[in-house]
Protein backbone atom coordinates (compact mmCIF):
# COMPACT_ATOMS: atom_id res chain seq x y z
CA UNK A 1 0.00 0.00 0.00
CA UNK A 2 1.38 3.63 -0.73
CA UNK A 3 1.84 6.21 1.95
CA UNK A 4 -0.78 8.20 2.76
CA UNK A 5 1.83 11.15 1.61
CA UNK A 6 2.32 9.26 -1.81
CA UNK A 7 -1.39 9.04 -2.34
CA UNK A 8 -2.25 12.42 -1.56
CA UNK A 9 0.71 13.76 -4.33
CA UNK A 10 -0.39 11.34 -6.61
CA UNK A 11 -3.96 12.23 -6.85
CA UNK A 12 -5.69 14.12 -10.10
CA UNK A 13 -7.03 17.12 -8.27
CA UNK A 14 -8.35 18.47 -11.47
CA UNK A 15 -10.91 16.28 -11.49
CA UNK A 16 -11.42 16.93 -7.55
CA UNK A 17 -11.98 19.96 -8.53
CA UNK A 18 -14.46 19.57 -11.04
CA UNK A 19 -16.45 17.18 -8.61
CA UNK A 20 -16.60 19.84 -6.06
CA UNK A 21 -17.30 22.19 -8.69
CA UNK A 22 -20.34 20.07 -9.95
CA UNK A 23 -21.93 18.95 -6.49
CA UNK A 24 -21.52 22.53 -5.29
CA UNK A 25 -23.71 23.94 -8.49
CA UNK A 26 -25.58 20.68 -8.53
CA UNK A 27 -27.09 21.91 -4.66
CA UNK A 28 -27.83 25.36 -6.05
CA UNK A 29 -29.58 24.21 -8.95
CA UNK A 30 -31.67 21.88 -5.98
CA UNK A 31 -32.34 24.84 -4.51
CA UNK A 32 -33.83 26.46 -7.35
CA UNK A 33 -36.02 23.79 -8.71
CA UNK A 34 -37.41 23.13 -4.64
CA UNK A 35 -37.76 26.55 -3.72
CA UNK A 36 -41.23 28.11 -4.01
CA UNK A 37 -42.19 31.83 -3.61
CA UNK A 38 -42.68 33.03 0.00
CA UNK A 39 -40.10 30.81 1.85
CA UNK A 40 -37.22 31.97 3.60
CA UNK A 41 -33.61 32.46 1.58
CA UNK A 42 -31.47 31.94 4.23
CA UNK A 43 -29.05 29.29 4.26
CA UNK A 44 -30.37 28.09 7.61
CA UNK A 45 -33.53 27.84 6.03
CA UNK A 46 -32.09 26.17 2.77
CA UNK A 47 -30.48 23.61 4.68
CA UNK A 48 -32.75 22.23 6.88
CA UNK A 49 -33.00 18.48 7.02
CA UNK A 50 -36.98 18.60 6.82
CA UNK A 51 -36.32 20.01 2.68
CA UNK A 52 -34.84 18.31 -0.45
CA UNK A 53 -32.01 20.73 -0.24
CA UNK A 54 -31.30 20.06 2.71
CA UNK A 55 -31.16 16.17 2.64
CA UNK A 56 -29.24 16.86 -0.50
CA UNK A 57 -26.71 18.32 1.58
CA UNK A 58 -26.55 15.27 3.76
CA UNK A 59 -25.96 13.34 0.44
CA UNK A 60 -22.78 15.45 -0.79
CA UNK A 61 -21.76 15.20 2.40
CA UNK A 62 -21.99 11.26 2.80
CA UNK A 63 -20.27 11.07 -0.82
CA UNK A 64 -17.18 13.49 0.35
CA UNK A 65 -16.91 10.68 3.03
CA UNK A 66 -17.50 7.97 0.83
CA UNK A 67 -14.99 9.15 -1.80
CA UNK A 68 -11.98 9.82 1.16
CA UNK A 69 -12.63 6.12 2.55
CA UNK A 70 -12.28 5.06 -0.93
CA UNK A 71 -9.17 6.85 -1.44
CA UNK A 72 -7.56 5.44 1.64
CA UNK A 73 -8.12 1.82 0.18
CA UNK A 74 -5.69 0.04 -1.13
CA UNK A 75 -6.50 0.03 -5.18
CA UNK A 76 -5.56 -3.89 -5.62
CA UNK A 77 -8.63 -4.68 -3.67
CA UNK A 78 -11.07 -3.69 -6.66
CA UNK A 79 -9.04 -6.15 -9.07
CA UNK A 80 -8.96 -8.85 -6.44
CA UNK A 81 -12.68 -8.84 -5.65
CA UNK A 82 -14.23 -7.81 -9.15
CA UNK A 83 -16.33 -10.30 -9.74
CA UNK A 84 -17.30 -11.45 -6.29
CA UNK A 85 -18.59 -7.62 -6.30
CA UNK A 86 -20.54 -8.26 -9.44
CA UNK A 87 -22.15 -11.42 -8.10
CA UNK A 88 -23.11 -9.79 -4.75
CA UNK A 89 -24.62 -6.94 -6.74
CA UNK A 90 -26.34 -9.25 -9.45
CA UNK A 91 -28.34 -11.45 -6.51
CA UNK A 92 -29.13 -7.68 -5.25
CA UNK A 93 -30.92 -6.61 -8.42
CA UNK A 94 -32.37 -10.28 -8.88
CA UNK A 95 -33.87 -9.80 -5.09
CA UNK A 96 -34.66 -5.91 -5.36
CA UNK A 97 -38.60 -6.67 -7.18
CA UNK A 98 -39.55 -8.77 -4.17
CA UNK A 99 -38.02 -6.22 -1.76
CA UNK A 100 -38.84 -2.80 -3.47
CA UNK A 101 -41.74 -1.03 -3.14
CA UNK A 102 -44.40 0.81 -6.10
CA UNK A 103 -43.03 4.32 -7.16
CA UNK A 104 -44.41 5.39 -9.76
CA UNK A 105 -44.31 1.95 -11.45
CA UNK A 106 -40.82 1.13 -10.76
CA UNK A 107 -39.87 -1.71 -9.14
CA UNK A 108 -36.13 -0.38 -8.42
CA UNK A 109 -36.39 1.25 -5.01
CA UNK A 110 -35.98 -0.59 -1.59
CA UNK A 111 -36.91 1.28 1.80
CA UNK A 112 -34.30 1.26 4.50
CA UNK A 113 -35.95 3.12 7.51
CA UNK A 114 -36.31 7.06 6.11
CA UNK A 115 -34.60 6.02 3.16
CA UNK A 116 -34.76 4.38 -0.02
CA UNK A 117 -31.90 2.91 -1.98
CA UNK A 118 -32.02 1.92 -5.86
CA UNK A 119 -29.49 -0.86 -6.05
CA UNK A 120 -29.85 -0.18 -10.14
CA UNK A 121 -26.62 3.23 -9.80
CA UNK A 122 -24.30 0.48 -7.75
CA UNK A 123 -24.60 -1.67 -10.43
CA UNK A 124 -22.72 0.22 -12.99
CA UNK A 125 -19.45 0.24 -11.13
CA UNK A 126 -19.46 -3.04 -10.51
CA UNK A 127 -20.28 -3.94 -13.95
CA UNK A 128 -18.13 -1.77 -14.84
CA UNK A 129 -14.98 -3.63 -12.47
CA UNK A 130 -16.25 -7.01 -13.95
CA UNK A 131 -15.66 -6.05 -17.20
CA UNK A 132 -12.32 -4.61 -16.21
CA UNK A 133 -10.69 -7.80 -15.04
CA UNK A 134 -12.40 -10.13 -17.51
CA UNK A 135 -10.86 -7.91 -20.23
CA UNK A 136 -7.01 -7.73 -18.34
CA UNK A 137 -7.40 -11.57 -18.02
CA UNK A 138 -3.83 -13.00 -19.66
CA UNK A 139 -4.16 -13.70 -23.65
CA UNK A 140 -6.95 -11.93 -24.02
CA UNK A 141 -7.91 -10.17 -27.64
CA UNK A 142 -11.17 -8.63 -28.45
CA UNK A 143 -10.48 -8.22 -32.50
CA UNK A 144 -11.20 -11.68 -34.13
CA UNK A 145 -12.22 -13.73 -31.01
CA UNK A 146 -16.20 -13.89 -31.05
CA UNK A 147 -15.89 -15.84 -27.96
CA UNK A 148 -14.78 -13.14 -26.10
CA UNK A 149 -17.17 -10.53 -27.31
CA UNK A 150 -20.09 -12.54 -26.64
CA UNK A 151 -18.63 -12.79 -22.72
CA UNK A 152 -18.39 -9.11 -22.39
CA UNK A 153 -22.20 -8.58 -23.89
CA UNK A 154 -22.90 -11.09 -21.18
CA UNK A 155 -21.88 -9.49 -18.50
CA UNK A 156 -23.72 -6.26 -19.58
CA UNK A 157 -27.09 -7.73 -20.45
CA UNK A 158 -27.21 -9.75 -17.33
CA UNK A 159 -27.59 -6.81 -15.39
CA UNK A 160 -29.36 -5.09 -17.71
CA UNK A 161 -32.23 -7.70 -17.92
CA UNK A 162 -32.39 -7.49 -14.35
CA UNK A 163 -33.16 -4.07 -14.21
CA UNK A 164 -35.58 -4.20 -16.72
CA UNK A 165 -37.71 -6.67 -14.79
CA UNK A 166 -37.64 -3.83 -12.40
CA UNK A 167 -39.36 -1.20 -14.94
CA UNK A 168 -36.35 0.39 -14.88
CA UNK A 169 -35.75 1.07 -18.66
CA UNK A 170 -34.37 4.17 -18.56
CA UNK A 171 -31.47 3.03 -16.15
CA UNK A 172 -31.19 -0.31 -18.27
CA UNK A 173 -30.26 1.54 -21.83
CA UNK A 174 -26.79 3.26 -19.42
CA UNK A 175 -25.34 -0.18 -19.97
CA UNK A 176 -25.34 0.36 -23.69
CA UNK A 177 -23.01 2.99 -23.23
CA UNK A 178 -20.09 0.28 -22.70
CA UNK A 179 -19.97 -0.15 -26.42
CA UNK A 180 -17.93 2.65 -27.04
CA UNK A 181 -15.23 1.26 -23.95
CA UNK A 182 -15.77 -2.13 -26.25
CA UNK A 183 -14.77 -0.36 -29.57
CA UNK A 184 -11.74 1.79 -27.86
CA UNK A 185 -10.60 -2.03 -26.74
CA UNK A 186 -10.58 -3.69 -30.41
CA UNK A 187 -14.36 -4.44 -31.09
CA UNK A 188 -14.68 -4.58 -34.78
CA UNK A 189 -16.06 -1.58 -36.11
CA UNK A 190 -18.37 -3.06 -37.73
CA UNK A 191 -20.11 -4.11 -35.12
CA UNK A 192 -20.77 -0.83 -33.99
CA UNK A 193 -21.34 0.39 -37.44
CA UNK A 194 -24.16 -2.05 -37.62
CA UNK A 195 -25.82 -0.75 -33.97
CA UNK A 196 -26.14 2.79 -35.28
CA UNK A 197 -27.35 1.46 -38.86
CA UNK A 198 -30.02 -0.12 -36.96
CA UNK A 199 -31.21 2.87 -34.99
CA UNK A 200 -31.40 4.80 -38.32
CA UNK A 201 -33.80 2.37 -39.58
CA UNK A 202 -35.72 2.38 -36.71
CA UNK A 203 -35.72 6.27 -36.69
CA UNK A 204 -36.42 7.09 -40.23
CA UNK A 205 -38.88 3.86 -41.18
CA UNK A 206 -41.12 5.09 -38.20
CA UNK A 207 -40.66 8.92 -38.79
CA UNK A 208 -42.03 8.01 -42.39
CA UNK A 209 -44.31 5.14 -41.88
CA UNK A 210 -47.61 7.08 -42.43
CA UNK A 211 -46.71 8.61 -45.80
CA UNK A 212 -47.98 6.16 -48.37
CA UNK A 213 -46.33 5.69 -52.17
CA UNK A 214 -47.97 3.26 -53.42
CA UNK A 215 -51.23 2.36 -52.01
CA UNK A 216 -51.34 1.07 -48.18
CA UNK A 217 -48.08 -1.19 -48.34
CA UNK A 218 -45.29 0.71 -49.36
CA UNK A 219 -44.42 4.13 -47.47
CA UNK A 220 -41.87 6.66 -48.15
CA UNK A 221 -40.46 5.25 -44.88
CA UNK A 222 -39.60 2.11 -46.84
CA UNK A 223 -37.89 3.48 -49.68
CA UNK A 224 -35.57 5.57 -47.11
CA UNK A 225 -34.45 2.33 -45.79
CA UNK A 226 -33.88 0.49 -48.77
CA UNK A 227 -32.08 3.10 -49.94
CA UNK A 228 -30.09 3.34 -46.89
CA UNK A 229 -29.64 -0.39 -47.15
CA UNK A 230 -28.09 -0.04 -51.03
CA UNK A 231 -25.74 2.68 -50.08
CA UNK A 232 -24.45 1.03 -46.71
CA UNK A 233 -23.87 -2.26 -48.74
CA UNK A 234 -22.00 -0.74 -51.89
CA UNK A 235 -19.84 1.20 -48.89
CA UNK A 236 -19.11 -1.89 -47.18
CA UNK A 237 -18.42 -3.51 -50.46
CA UNK A 238 -15.82 -0.83 -51.32
CA UNK A 239 -14.39 -0.63 -47.88
CA UNK A 240 -14.25 -4.30 -47.28
CA UNK A 241 -13.61 -6.55 -51.02
CA UNK A 242 -11.49 -4.18 -53.11
CA UNK A 243 -8.64 -6.12 -54.10
CA UNK A 244 -6.07 -3.74 -51.69
CA UNK A 245 -8.16 -4.33 -48.71
CA UNK A 246 -7.91 -7.84 -49.13
CA UNK A 247 -3.75 -7.99 -49.79
CA UNK A 248 -3.53 -6.19 -46.93
CA UNK A 249 -5.96 -7.84 -45.01
CA UNK A 250 -4.98 -11.74 -46.03
CA UNK A 251 -1.07 -10.81 -45.55
CA UNK A 252 -1.66 -9.51 -41.44
CA UNK A 253 -3.88 -12.60 -41.11
CA UNK A 254 -1.27 -14.67 -43.08
CA UNK A 255 -4.01 -15.98 -45.33
CA UNK A 256 -3.53 -17.03 -48.74
CA UNK A 257 -7.03 -17.53 -50.40
CA UNK A 258 -7.72 -14.51 -51.46
CA UNK A 259 -11.02 -16.09 -52.99
CA UNK A 260 -12.24 -17.41 -49.40
CA UNK A 261 -11.37 -14.19 -48.30
CA UNK A 262 -13.86 -12.33 -50.66
CA UNK A 263 -16.49 -15.07 -50.21
CA UNK A 264 -16.28 -14.61 -46.60
CA UNK A 265 -16.48 -11.08 -47.13
CA UNK A 266 -19.62 -10.59 -49.13
CA UNK A 267 -21.53 -13.30 -47.08
CA UNK A 268 -21.32 -10.87 -44.10
CA UNK A 269 -22.33 -8.42 -45.83
CA UNK A 270 -25.50 -9.73 -47.50
CA UNK A 271 -26.28 -10.93 -43.92
CA UNK A 272 -26.12 -7.27 -42.92
CA UNK A 273 -28.48 -6.85 -45.38
CA UNK A 274 -31.12 -9.21 -44.22
CA UNK A 275 -30.73 -7.91 -41.14
CA UNK A 276 -30.79 -4.40 -42.03
CA UNK A 277 -34.19 -5.52 -43.51
CA UNK A 278 -35.37 -7.64 -40.87
CA UNK A 279 -34.94 -4.94 -38.41
CA UNK A 280 -36.84 -2.17 -40.36
CA UNK A 281 -39.74 -4.80 -40.62
CA UNK A 282 -39.81 -5.52 -37.07
CA UNK A 283 -39.66 -1.95 -35.44
CA UNK A 284 -43.41 -1.10 -36.51
CA UNK A 285 -44.34 -4.77 -34.67
CA UNK A 286 -42.35 -3.96 -31.04
CA UNK A 287 -43.61 -0.09 -31.00
CA UNK A 288 -47.18 -1.66 -31.15
CA UNK A 289 -46.25 -4.03 -28.36
CA UNK A 290 -44.79 -1.67 -26.21
CA UNK A 291 -47.12 0.01 -23.72
CA UNK A 292 -48.87 3.05 -24.56
CA UNK A 293 -46.88 5.61 -23.03
CA UNK A 294 -43.84 4.57 -24.35
CA UNK A 295 -45.94 4.41 -27.70
CA UNK A 296 -46.48 8.40 -27.17
CA UNK A 297 -43.44 9.41 -26.63
CA UNK A 298 -41.79 7.31 -29.39
CA UNK A 299 -44.31 9.19 -31.58
CA UNK A 300 -44.12 12.65 -29.61
CA UNK A 301 -40.49 13.00 -30.70
CA UNK A 302 -40.63 11.60 -33.82
CA UNK A 303 -43.12 14.41 -34.63
CA UNK A 304 -45.98 11.63 -35.32
CA UNK A 305 -48.30 13.66 -33.30
CA UNK A 306 -48.28 16.54 -30.55
CA UNK A 307 -49.76 15.61 -27.55
CA UNK A 308 -48.67 19.14 -25.09
CA UNK A 309 -50.81 18.20 -22.57
CA UNK A 310 -49.89 14.53 -22.03
CA UNK A 311 -46.41 13.01 -22.92
CA UNK A 312 -44.95 16.26 -24.46
CA UNK A 313 -45.90 18.17 -21.39
CA UNK A 314 -42.33 18.07 -19.43
CA UNK A 315 -40.37 18.54 -22.65
CA UNK A 316 -42.41 21.74 -23.71
CA UNK A 317 -42.36 23.11 -20.35
CA UNK A 318 -38.49 22.61 -19.66
CA UNK A 319 -37.27 24.18 -23.01
CA UNK A 320 -39.96 27.26 -21.79
CA UNK A 321 -38.00 27.56 -19.24
CA UNK A 322 -34.47 27.68 -20.45
CA UNK A 323 -35.84 29.70 -23.14
CA UNK A 324 -37.24 32.34 -20.49
CA UNK A 325 -33.67 32.41 -18.94
CA UNK A 326 -32.32 34.15 -21.85
CA UNK A 327 -28.62 35.09 -21.97
CA UNK A 328 -27.35 35.54 -18.20
CA UNK A 329 -30.89 34.15 -16.10
CA UNK A 330 -33.00 35.13 -13.97
CA UNK A 331 -31.04 34.82 -10.66
CA UNK A 332 -30.71 32.57 -7.78
CA UNK A 333 -34.50 31.60 -6.41
CA UNK A 334 -35.79 34.39 -8.94
CA UNK A 335 -37.06 31.23 -11.84
CA UNK A 336 -40.97 31.54 -12.84
CA UNK A 337 -41.20 28.37 -14.38
CA UNK A 338 -39.65 26.38 -11.80
CA UNK A 339 -40.66 28.37 -8.53
CA UNK A 340 -44.83 27.50 -9.76
CA UNK A 341 -43.75 23.79 -10.75
CA UNK A 342 -44.86 23.88 -14.39
CA UNK A 343 -42.14 21.59 -14.75
CA UNK A 344 -42.76 18.16 -13.48
CA UNK A 345 -39.62 16.09 -12.10
CA UNK A 346 -37.98 19.73 -12.08
CA UNK A 347 -35.28 18.70 -9.44
CA UNK A 348 -34.06 15.14 -10.68
CA UNK A 349 -34.85 14.17 -14.10
CA UNK A 350 -35.43 17.82 -15.65
CA UNK A 351 -32.68 19.21 -13.20
CA UNK A 352 -31.17 21.28 -16.07
CA UNK A 353 -34.38 23.39 -16.56
CA UNK A 354 -33.42 25.10 -13.76
CA UNK A 355 -30.03 25.82 -14.54
CA UNK A 356 -31.51 27.62 -17.72
CA UNK A 357 -33.41 30.06 -16.15
CA UNK A 358 -31.71 31.02 -12.95
CA UNK A 359 -28.55 30.90 -14.90
CA UNK A 360 -29.08 31.75 -18.16
CA UNK A 361 -27.07 30.35 -21.45
CA UNK A 362 -23.82 31.88 -19.59
CA UNK A 363 -24.42 29.53 -16.44
CA UNK A 364 -25.92 26.58 -19.15
CA UNK A 365 -22.76 26.79 -21.08
CA UNK A 366 -20.12 27.19 -18.26
CA UNK A 367 -21.94 23.61 -16.85
CA UNK A 368 -21.69 22.03 -20.16
CA UNK A 369 -18.27 23.04 -20.38
CA UNK A 370 -17.45 21.50 -17.04
CA UNK A 371 -18.78 18.48 -17.76
CA UNK A 372 -16.87 18.40 -21.16
CA UNK A 373 -13.57 18.85 -18.98
CA UNK A 374 -14.52 16.16 -17.03
CA UNK A 375 -14.81 13.68 -19.91
CA UNK A 376 -11.50 15.06 -21.69
CA UNK A 377 -9.83 14.06 -18.44
CA UNK A 378 -11.28 10.99 -17.67
CA UNK A 379 -9.98 10.20 -21.68
CA UNK A 380 -6.79 11.45 -20.41
CA UNK A 381 -6.29 9.69 -17.12
CA UNK A 382 -7.68 6.18 -18.88
CA UNK A 383 -5.37 6.35 -21.25
CA UNK A 384 -2.40 6.98 -18.77
CA UNK A 385 -2.69 3.49 -17.10
CA UNK A 386 0.02 1.10 -17.43
CA UNK A 387 -2.53 -1.34 -16.90
CA UNK A 388 -5.55 -3.16 -19.17
CA UNK A 389 -7.52 -3.23 -15.89
CA UNK A 390 -6.92 0.86 -15.19
CA UNK A 391 -7.84 1.29 -18.52
CA UNK A 392 -11.16 -0.25 -18.85
CA UNK A 393 -12.36 0.65 -15.87
CA UNK A 394 -11.71 4.44 -16.91
CA UNK A 395 -13.16 4.02 -20.29
CA UNK A 396 -16.25 2.58 -18.35
CA UNK A 397 -16.65 5.13 -16.11
CA UNK A 398 -15.93 7.88 -19.10
CA UNK A 399 -18.85 5.87 -21.26
CA UNK A 400 -21.47 6.19 -18.84
CA UNK A 401 -20.93 9.73 -17.40
CA UNK A 402 -20.80 10.94 -21.35
CA UNK A 403 -24.26 8.78 -21.46
CA UNK A 404 -25.67 10.35 -18.86
CA UNK A 405 -25.23 13.76 -19.76
CA UNK A 406 -25.73 13.76 -23.05
CA UNK A 407 -29.11 12.07 -22.82
CA UNK A 408 -30.19 14.10 -20.15
CA UNK A 409 -29.64 17.17 -21.19
CA UNK A 410 -30.66 15.88 -24.96
CA UNK A 411 -33.95 15.33 -23.53
CA UNK A 412 -34.29 18.32 -21.53
CA UNK A 413 -33.77 20.47 -24.84
CA UNK A 414 -36.35 18.02 -26.55
CA UNK A 415 -33.44 16.04 -28.47
CA UNK A 416 -33.86 12.75 -26.70
CA UNK A 417 -36.94 10.84 -25.94
CA UNK A 418 -37.71 11.14 -22.04
CA UNK A 419 -36.16 8.13 -20.70
CA UNK A 420 -35.41 9.09 -16.74
CA UNK A 421 -32.05 9.44 -16.14
CA UNK A 422 -30.11 11.52 -13.84
CA UNK A 423 -27.58 14.10 -14.82
CA UNK A 424 -24.52 13.49 -12.74
CA UNK A 425 -23.90 15.39 -9.48
CA UNK A 426 -26.64 17.88 -10.31
CA UNK A 427 -30.20 15.41 -9.64
CA UNK A 428 -31.49 14.85 -6.45
CA UNK A 429 -30.94 11.73 -4.47
CA UNK A 430 -28.63 9.51 -2.41
CA UNK A 431 -28.60 6.62 -4.88
CA UNK A 432 -27.28 8.13 -7.66
CA UNK A 433 -24.93 10.80 -6.13
CA UNK A 434 -23.32 7.91 -4.52
CA UNK A 435 -23.39 5.52 -7.56
CA UNK A 436 -21.52 8.26 -9.53
CA UNK A 437 -19.42 8.76 -6.67
CA UNK A 438 -17.80 5.53 -6.92
CA UNK A 439 -17.51 4.87 -10.26
CA UNK A 440 -15.21 8.02 -10.32
CA UNK A 441 -13.08 7.60 -6.70
CA UNK A 442 -12.49 3.89 -7.47
CA UNK A 443 -11.05 5.39 -10.76
CA UNK A 444 -9.13 7.68 -8.92
CA UNK A 445 -7.70 5.50 -7.01
CA UNK A 446 -6.96 3.15 -9.24
CA UNK A 447 -5.16 5.74 -10.94
CA UNK A 448 -3.16 7.08 -7.86
CA UNK A 449 -2.08 2.90 -8.27
CA UNK A 450 0.06 3.39 -11.60
CA UNK A 451 2.57 5.16 -9.87
CA UNK A 452 3.51 2.06 -7.89
CA UNK A 453 3.28 0.26 -10.78
CA UNK A 454 5.68 2.54 -12.87
CA UNK A 455 8.27 1.95 -10.38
Amino acid sequence: MEPKKNTIASLDWMTIFIYVALLALGWTSICGACYEYGEPQDFLSLASFSTRTGMQLVWIGSSLILGALILMLDDRIYDTFSYLIYAVMLLLLLATPFLAHNIKGSMSWIKIGPFSIQPAEFAKFATSLALAKFMSSYGFRLQGSWRNLFVCIALLMVPMVLIVLQKETGSALVYLSFFLMLYREGMPGSVLFTGIAAVAYIVVGLRFSEIYLLGSWFTLGDALVLLMVGAFVAGLSFVYCRPAALLADSAASHQGNLHALRQKRYFYIALFAVASLAVHLSASAIVDHMPPHQQKRIQVLLGLRDDPNGVGYNQIQAKIAIGSGGLAGKGFLNGTQTKLKYVPEQETDFIFCTVGEEQGFIGSAAVLVLFLVLLWRLIYLSERQPTVFGRVYGYCVFSIFAFHVIINVGMVLGLMPVIGIPLPFFSYGGSSLWGFTLLLFIFLRIDVGRVRLQR
